[in-house]
């Protein structure tokens, strides 16, 4: 009887050994791996099993054991609201941690360049921005803009080369906030801001027959386009302005707009010389008639849609008023124009100028 109790009492302890060592075994197999800093990426493909994502996750070194995970999620009634997606999950994660992130769909948000580009800006503007920003090289993007014919919509749209013109593409590429993909090129960026530009052109009803009418080329509305953007600060004002340009334009007189010179000393200056109105250059519209080769800057679609649709008017003159709000005193003749820039100075003696 006492033999019988005896091997009853061994078998019992045996038991309990196991499974005290079972129990050990899957507690040491649901703790966390060895903590580091170093997050690690996991993708979580859709219609993923179980059984799958518990072996990767234990190849990738995020939990100790498949099958311990496996068994929690099951005992937990956990997997079936894991949401796919790109993850990153730091080694040292307890189980909870990871199932957490899983069913919350905490993955990670894509790296993107996100940049705007205001109004105005001219090319080389725009990539002493992107390449301050550490999104282009900005040899190989000013390479880029100097030769058009590596774009299919500028070859659609006969961007011109040549006859003076300084940057092909200046005038085309449309300004707005961009969000792109990190590994973006510089080719990448380019057509992006080219296609932004068609697609603003594409929001103008009828646009081809209103060139006609105004008997004017693409290339011809986005460089007085430029023009006006460059010109105009109070946005009413942008028709009007157009118009003062439209006017000269038709009697043949030099339009003489400070910033054609600007654009093309290639640099902003605060007050112009009388000198500097004598540069040569084919932009220089205080020496030569009609528009400059092509676009100062990158308009907007308001200055596009006020150089194509100006405001009629008797106006050849403006100036800009010294009081701040600059904005403009438009004149009909020379003599109303001489009175203007002496108002415009007066306003400036007012506010302290």
């Amino acid at each position: 009887m006492r033999r019988r109790a005896g091997k009853l009492g061994c078998l019992f302890l045996i038991i309990i050994v196991i499974i005290v060592g079972i129990v050990v075994y899957g507690w040491r197999a649901m703790q966390p791996t060895a903590a580091s800093e170093q997050p690690v990426a996991y993708t979580l493909e859709q219609g993923t099993s179980s059984a799958t994502l518990a072996n990767q996750l234990e190849e990738k070194g995020l939990i100790r054991n498949a099958t311990a995970f496996r068994l929690y999620l099951k005992m937990n009634s956990q997997g079936s609201q894991f949401k796919a997606g790109d993850y990153e999950f730091i080694p040292g994660m307890t189980y909870e941690q990871i199932i957490t992130k899983l069913n919350n769909a905490e993955v990670i948000v894509p790296k993107t360049m996100k940049f705007t580009i205001p109004e105005g800006y001219t090319v080389t503007q725009i990539a002493d921005k992107l390449s301050g920003e550490g999104f282009v090289d900005r040899a190989k993007f000013m390479a880029l803009v100097d030769d058009p014919s590596q774009f299919k919509q500028a070859r659609e749209w006969n961007v011109p080369t040549g006859k003076g013109i300084l940057h092909p593409l200046e005038g085309y590429l449309f300004p707005a906030t961009y969000n792109l993909p990190i590994e973006s090129t510089e080719e990448d960026v380019i057509a992006n801001m080219l296609a932004g530009t068609r697609t603003n052109l594409n929001s103008i009803k009828e646009l081809d027959a209103k060139l006609k009418v105004r008997k004017m080329t693409l290339h011809e509305l986005l460089t007085e386009a430029s023009l006006v953007e460059r010109e105009v600060v109070v946005p009413e004002e942008r028709a009007e302005v157009a118009g003062v340009i439209d006017n000269r334009l038709k009697k043949n007189m030099r339009l003489q707009i400070d910033a054609t010179v600007q654009y093309a000393l290639g640099k902003q200056k605060a007050r112009l010389l009388y000198s500097d109105l004598e540069i040569d250059s084919p932009y220089n519209t205080y020496r030569n008639e009609g528009l400059p080769p092509g676009p100062i800057a990158n308009p907007g679609i308001e200055a596009i849609r006020a150089a194509l649709e100006p405001k009629t008017s008797e106006y050849l003159y403006y100036v800009t008023k010294k009081d701040g709000t600059g904005s403009h005193l438009f004149a009909k003749t020379y003599q109303e124009h001489l009175k203007n820039i002496e108002i415009s100075k007066a306003t400036s003696s007012t506010n302290g100028g």
